[in-house]
């Protein structure tokens, strides 16, 4: 009976070394577009954890990454993921975003963009977010629009290519 519980033990311990490094993915995304009272400009945070970061970059650029070592592996990240995100107005005229910067937290890889497009006139957003979603299925992107009236929360997984949030 004893030896039985011991190799129950020994396989259970098995199987949890034997767990791949993918396990640690989170495979979501968190991204806050905040029309800045302050500033009057868009101001937009994404989130990633930095697993899936680095698992992304290595897929996309073809060799292992580490993003906190690494300058030039932060900045391609961030240029992956803003050439992933895009926002139109209500008629679907594009809203400029550049590229404000990038740092780590924790186990977390922030990117940040911003608008100087004059956030008054915008009734509505577009928004598409493609960003691990076209190396991973089961990528889920969430949204959060903020300082336009009620929080609007929008999420992308499966086929969704564009949402749409209103403000009026």
């Amino acid at each position: 009976m004893l030896r039985k519980l011991l190799w129950i033990l020994f396989i259970a311990g098995a199987g949890a070394i034997a767990v791949p490094a993918s396990a640690h993915q989170q495979k979501a995304a968190f991204t806050k577009i905040l029309f800045s009272a302050s500033t009057g400009n868009i101001e937009v945070m994404h989130r990633f954890d930095l697993h899936d970061a680095e698992a992304a970059v290595g897929k996309v650029f073809g060799t292992p990454a580490d993003i906190s070592a690494s300058e030039e592996t932060r900045l391609a990240f961030a240029t992956y993921v803003t050439e992933r995100f895009s926002l139109t107005d209500q008629i679907g005229a594009p809203i400029e975003l550049g590229l404000v910067g990038f740092e780590l937290e924790g186990s977390f890889f922030w990117i940040y963009q911003e608008s100087e497009i004059s956030a008054a006139a915008i009734t509505g957003l577009n928004i598409t977010y493609d960003a691990l979603r076209d190396l991973w299925p089961e990528q889920v992107n969430t949204v959060n629009v903020e300082g336009r009236g009620p929080l609007q929360t929008v999420i992308f997984s499966g086929d969704e290519e564009i949402q749409t949030v209103d403000f009026k």
